[in-house]
């Protein structure tokens, strides 16, 4: 008689889980799918340039990644006059959830006081563009002070669109301790972009190029003041890699559009070409 009832509550046992295995597949599928109904299809890369260039800055590199890449890029350029209004050209293709969006700036010229007001002005473009195109997470890069105007914007204002993510930031030859190469000595631009760096957000991951044509600048920006970024994204932000290109073509304008850099544009920023595992774990974070 036991070994009957044995043998019947092992039945039993099997039945429920028969019945309960598929409900709590379903379920987990489904809070999967709940957590991903969040994020918007689009997610821009938007650029920035360094200064003195114009929202035609990254023509070439725009090229070269429509050369490789699986899918067509439309571009929208925007540049934001001193006043905070804003003139467009280009568009953004209807079915296109990944297009390349160029900020510029009327007012370009370097130093720091314009490198604040440039942040300010971003977050004026920002603000437009997800009000216009309704997307919640992006892809930003910037090249040379485009990358400090990034950093500023981060620490300091995209709390202010709360329900947009950033998934990936790149920067390339940004001089975080601006034109001094000291390994010791701190310029005010970096003491600010420090000051404010637990603004980051915690998820971010950041990669930072450096180019140099002699390993100690690329004969603009030196070496030591990109390196000094590592003190600012290391230990506020989830990933920070440092990487380092030489060989030809890496001056500093040569840099947006050299070969080398293109191919880690395509292969770390670019929503594309991410392994579907790291999509998922994009898709997620915008949740949290």
């Amino acid at each position: 008689m036991l070994k009957r009832d044995w043998w019947r509550w092992l039945l039993g046992l099997g039945l429920l889980i028969a019945v309960c295995w598929p409900a709590y597949t379903w379920s987990q599928a489904n809070i999967k799918t709940l957590k991903n109904t969040g994020r918007t299809r689009m997610a821009p890369v938007i650029m920035v340039p360094g200064s003195s260039a114009s929202q035609n800055r990254f023509d070439s590199l725009i090229t070269e990644l429509g050369k490789e890449t699986p899918q067509k890029h439309s571009v929208l350029k925007l540049t934001v006059q001193t006043d905070g209004s804003i003139k467009y050209s280009g568009s953004i293709a209807a079915n296109d959830n990944e297009p390349f969006i160029v900020i510029g700036f009327a007012n370009n010229h370097d130093g720091k006081a314009n490198i604040d007001k440039q942040a300010v002005w971003l977050n004026t473009a920002f603000k437009a563009l997800v009000k216009t195109y309704h997307f919640n997470h992006f892809y930003a890069l910037g090249h040379s002070n485009g990358g400090l105007i990034w950093t500023l914007f981060l620490e300091r204002y995209l709390k202010e669109s709360p329900k947009v993510h950033i998934d990936r930031l790149m920067t390339i030859a940004s001089p975080y301790n601006m034109e001094s190469t000291s390994t010791t000595a701190k310029t005010s631009m970096f003491k600010e972009l420090y000051r404010y760096r637990t603004g980051l957000p915690r998820s971010l991951t950041v990669y930072s190029i450096a180019g140099t044509e002699n390993y100690t600048s690329d004969g603009t920006v030196p070496y030591n003041s990109v390196n000094y970024g590592k003190y600012i994204f290391q230990d506020q932000v989830k990933h920070f890699t440092e990487i380092t290109v030489t060989g030809a073509n890496t001056a500093h304008s040569d840099l947006p559009q050299n070969k080398q850099i293109v191919s880690l544009i395509r292969q770390y920023l670019l929503a594309e070409t991410l392994p579907n595992k790291e999509r998922q774990q994009n898709a997620q974070r915008v949740q949290n």
